[in-house]
């Protein structure tokens, strides 16, 4: 009989929508990050380097891209006979058959899986989140406390607290109260969406509210345990997590990889990410080039001046362009002469020569001013950009765009420009 002390789940199957185009056809924890790296890579190898090694990895929307990314879990070790790392879709049944409704419906579902490794505990965790966490550690925690369910928090600023579920915690860190999104928080201490779980205390839970519409962990589940006198505890967490479901929030996350000491360190050997790599060429500095302050993936062309940027593999920057504090992915190729400032653009996305973005005042987004904010221009991928045009900020463009789609050569400030065939 297979017996694993330890399973975890994770969850990724999520849309995303607040990143706006980046999303369009992929879930969010596929969106590349830090240059070479897709989201997913930073909970996955959080749970090899935990020593966790059975892994279920639930997918929903548009999985084909993390799907094929994740595979048979080479990168992350997690190729293995018994436990590895399993994608687990929506599937069919004889009878209730259903896509995931929410966080804990999609654990519901898949209660046979985790039942086949016998598990003690359950470690549930969200795909989507930039941070190094040994998982280990909160293990023990669990077990010291002799808690049902342990919940990972982390202080935020009281001001901003009302903006995350909220616990109340005594001097023992026992949870005594929850509250999500106050307007007037009791505590600082937000969670981080990431639990443990006694796994006959979970599985009697997600069973007894199997039938909630929208099965949710924060909404149902953790109350229903707490309500019937069930120990939570909250696991205390005080290094970097970022949750970069935003676009202004993962482009800042990405900047804070080039900051001089940077907060979140990819460099350290004791605790390494993993990411699917491929055998190719190295990054090439041209001889009219200047970099500073910039991160790279491999096999890019640099023969323009780039600062404070994020480029991934296979870009090209054309020679005399100037890139600044902005996000380059995979395969984008930007061409001769382009200025480009606080600019997000996704792969394979093909800018033109002489194109100038993010320039001029800042005017609110026309239609997502919730999504593209903060000064940033962001191109969708796969999206060309013809030559000579220029865009100003708060700006969202997708799809094969020419010269006659901006009037005058100009996509103002606050413009949105999305050709038929991608309604994002």
């Amino acid at each position: 009989m297979v017996k694993k002390e330890m399973i975890a789940m994770l969850l990724a199957g999520g849309q995303g929508s607040r990143l706006g185009v980046l999303t369009t056809n992929m879930a969010k924890p596929a969106v590349p990050f830090g240059g070479r790296y897709r989201i997913i890579d930073f909970p996955l190898s959080n749970c090899i380097n935990s020593g966790i090694d059975t892994v279920g990895v639930l997918t929903q929307y548009q999985p084909l891209r993390l799907n094929t990314h994740i595979g048979i879990g080479i990168p992350w070790d997690l190729d293995r006979n018994i436990g590895g790392v399993t994608v687990l879709p929506p599937f069919e049944r004889n009878i209730n058959t259903d896509w995931y409704t929410g966080t804990a419906n999609a654990i519901y579902q898949n209660i046979e899986y985790m039942e086949s490794f016998h598990p003690e505990y359950v470690l549930i965790l969200s795909g989507d989140h930039i941070y190094k966490m040994d998982y280990e550690v909160m293990l023990d925690f669990h077990k010291k406390k002799n808690a049902a369910v342990s919940i990972a928090v982390m202080p935020v600023p009281m001001e901003e607290a009302k903006r995350f579920g909220i616990v109340v915690a005594n001097e023992e860190k026992r949870i005594e109260e929850f509250q999500e999104k106050p307007e007037h928080p009791s505590s600082n201490l937000a969670s981080m969406g990431i639990y443990i779980f006694s796994w006959d205390v979970l599985r009697k839970a997600l069973i007894a509210n199997a039938d909630q519409p929208n099965l949710d962990f924060g909404k149902h589940v953790i109350p229903y345990c707490h309500e019937g006198g069930e120990r939570i505890y909250a696991y205390e967490f005080s290094s970097y997590w970022k949750d970069v479901g935003t676009l202004y929030s993962y482009w800042e996350a990405n900047m804070e990889l080039v900051d001089i000491i940077p907060e979140f360190n990819l460099y350290e050997e004791y605790w390494k990410i993993y990411t699917t790599s491929k055998a190719v060429p190295p990054t090439y500095v041209g001889t009219s080039s200047y970099v500073e302050r910039t991160i790279t993936g491999e096999r890019t062309g640099i023969y323009g001046r780039v600062y404070g940027s994020v480029l991934g593999s296979d870009v090209i920057i054309g020679e005399g362009s100037e890139i600044r504090d902005s996000i380059i992915m995979n395969g984008a190729t930007i061409g001769k002469g382009c200025y480009l400032e606080r600019a997000i653009v996704a792969e394979d996305a093909m800018i033109g020569d002489n194109v100038h973005m993010g320039v001029g005042e800042e005017k609110e987004n026309d239609t997502r001013p919730d999504i593209y904010n903060s000064g940033l221009v962001t191109v969708a991928e796969r999206s060309s950009i013809p030559s000579g045009v220029t865009i100003g900020k708060n700006t969202v463009l997708s799809g094969e765009l020419v010269r006659e789609d901006f009037k005058n050569g100009v996509l103002p400030s606050g413009g949105t420009l999305i050709k038929a065939g991608d309604r994002r």
